[in-house]
């Protein structure tokens, strides 16, 4: 094998360790936001509904 084949294999190993560990970056950002998010959800009280008790359905 010549030097420039190792080198660029070593380059690949390299790039895909990269994109890898970028990846998992992302994801365990993502993950701590959604995380976050639902928390807050279920810590604050619930919207009220938008219509319910402002007009009353009288048709049957």
């Amino acid at each position: 094998m010549n030097l420039s084949s190792i080198m660029g294999k070593q380059v690949a190993e390299l790039q895909h360790t990269l994109s890898m560990n970028l990846l998992k970056s992302q994801m365990s950002t993502q993950t701590a936001q959604v995380t976050a998010m639902l928390e807050k959800m279920n810590s604050s009280q619930p919207a009220p509904h938008p219509s319910k008790g402002h007009t009353v359905d009288i048709k049957g």
